[in-house]
């Protein structure tokens, strides 16, 4: 499954893009387990907090 520290793909990018390729970021450390999750692009380090109920159903799958 997923732990602190694992690298999540979300079923949608992250509105940033990666300077190298110029594609939308879609890779998560996920900073937070308990009732809620909280992620953090590993792109430019922005955090969002979501109930784990919403982060199961909004997960592709877990990178590592």
């Amino acid at each position: 499954m997923y732990e602190i520290g694992s690298l999540v793909e979300m079923k949608k990018p992250h509105a940033c893009t990666i300077k190298a390729t110029g594609k939308k970021a879609n890779e998560w450390e996920v900073v937070r387990v308990g009732a809620d999750i909280k992620i953090r692009c590993t792109n430019c380090d922005h955090i969002v907090m979501m109930s784990r109920h919403d982060f199961e159903r909004k997960l592709k799958k877990v990178l590592s």
